[in-house]
């Protein structure tokens, strides 16, 4: 997960969510159950003390005495944890073995006849202890004394319970946090589904596989579904507007074109061939520019609309090799096609004749007997090379033919503007050019997938050149 994604934040806030919860919940579990193990010590504190009244009596002579002990054996040990004490209104104190030499000191509050008390107080060896309490009255010669009965017990048991508990505890809850945590992954994951569907359907769209997001969206998401396919329509719109206004611009300077070539035909019929060659170079160069731009413009239109284009492309290449043929540059040189039958690639029929057709007739031009032109039949490694037996570029000069800003007329012939139309076809398409020296001894052009590992394509240009290809 990175970093600023919606999941790891929902994760995270889960996560801690959970940490709090659990220790909070935790706390509260440990202080309940250090009440309850108290309650229940209470409780058998209190049937001792029930014990140690039916014993406790006074004699004729006034003098406390316990007829029966409580049967708890602790009482007899010294120290052992478990202890009684009686006192009465005289100062006569009767107490448990357990307590050895030492005296209970319990609070100064007086409870009412009947009324039980429990406190924590100060016990044997610096323990606490917790002591139930009560008194009663006998009557002794018509005189009621007031016997203040307690009996103890050391909170070190309470202590011993509350640890072991709370070790049993947090594994119990570290247990309970790890399935929460797994459980709040899931249901994160399940909760961002619908923004994984939005991610891949804004995907296809950019593809051209699809116009629109699906409208089936849950409640939450499908705001954002009618934007984003408010903001597609408002786009194809926009598109299609800028690409009538690009070809009736490119259309609307067909005309001038024309003319400029028609007074460039009566300047050659005048002798004044200097001027007539200008126009003519100028003529050809705005020509080759309104080509660009009505391919860039056909190609993004379509793109619009299309859903995976596909062309075979064995017939398309002996289409154009034929129509090459009948040109006198082409009726001069060989043409070997090593192409599959039945190889297909992801192209729209015209615009890969016209990416094709740029590459071939650069290699016509320039091939002395010989152009080759193959291609693999995987579809993972499918590419298209087109080589000749001509000049070439110079090896030195080869990375630079298409370099952003770089200008024909500083680089020499061999590479133009036909490139530059090649370039923005296959960018559209998500593919690539590549230059290099063929083993025919001329130029070598590779058009591939983006995809394909290891190649080197040459750089796209940035603006339109002048001059031929």
């Amino acid at each position: 997960m990175k970093r600023h994604s919606l999941r790891l934040r929902f994760v995270v806030g889960g996560i801690i969510a959970i940490f709090i919860a659990l220790t909070v919940a935790g706390g509260g579990l440990f202080l309940l159950f250090e009440r309850h193990v108290t309650r229940t010590i209470a409780g058998d504190l209190e049937i001792h003390l029930k014990q140690l009244l039916s014993g406790i009596d006074i004699d004729a002579q006034g003098n406390l005495i316990l007829m029966q002990p409580p049967v708890d054996l602790r009482f007899d040990n010294p120290f052992s944890g478990l202890y009684w004490q009686a006192s009465d209104d005289r100062g006569q104190i009767l107490r448990s073995r357990s307590l050895w030499d030492t005296t209970m000191m319990l609070p100064t509050d007086e409870p009412t006849p009947g009324e039980v008390h429990q406190h924590e107080i100060p016990g044997p060896g610096k323990t606490r202890l917790l002591v139930v309490e009560r008194v009663v009255h006998l009557s002794v010669e018509n005189r009621r004394v007031g016997i203040r009965l307690g009996v103890a017990t050391d909170l070190a048991r309470v202590a011993v319970a509350a640890s072991s508990f709370a070790k049993d505890l947090v594994i119990a809850l570290g247990l309970l946090a790890a399935v929460l945590v797994v459980a709040t992954s899931i249901q994160v994951s399940l909760g961002l589904r619908p923004l994984d569907a939005l991610r891949r359907g804004v995907a296809e769209i950019r593809a051209g596989r699809r116009r629109h997001l699906p409208s089936a969206a849950p409640a939450e998401v499908q705001p954002l579904v009618e934007e984003v396919n408010a903001l597609v329509d408002a786009q194809e719109r926009e598109v299609e507007r800028s690409r009538n206004r690009a070809a009736d611009l490119a259309h609307g300077l067909k005309t001038p074109l024309a003319a400029l070539a028609a007074d460039a035909a009566r300047l050659h019929e005048r002798g004044e061939h200097t001027i007539a060659h200008g126009i003519e170079a100028v003529s050809d160069a705005m020509s080759r520019h309104v080509d660009r731009e009505l391919t860039r413009a056909r190609v993004r239109g379509r793109l619009q609309h299309a859903i995976t284009p596909s062309t075979e492309l064995a017939p398309l290449v002996h289409s154009l090799i034929a129509t090459l043929e009948r040109t006198p540059e082409g009726a001069r040189v060989s043409f070997e096609s090593k192409i599959d039958e039945g190889t297909r690639v992801p192209f729209d029929r015209t615009d890969l004749a016209e990416v094709l057709g740029n590459l071939l007739e650069n290699a016509t031009r320039f091939a002395k007997q010989r152009i080759c032109v193959s291609a693999s039949a995987g579809v993972a490694e499918l590419s298209i090379v087109i080589e000749d037996d001509g000049q070439g570029i110079d090896p030195v000069l080869l990375s630079h033919v298409l370099e952003r800003g770089t200008r024909l007329d500083e680089r020499g012939e061999g590479a133009g503007l036909g490139f530059a139309i090649v370039q923005d076809v296959l960018d559209a398409y998500d593919w690539q050019l590549g230059l290099d020296v063929s083993k025919l001894g001329g130029l070598k052009a590779t058009i591939s997938p983006k995809s394909i590992s290891g190649s080197q394509p040459t750089p796209p240009p940035a603006d339109p050149i002048t001059g031929d290809s």
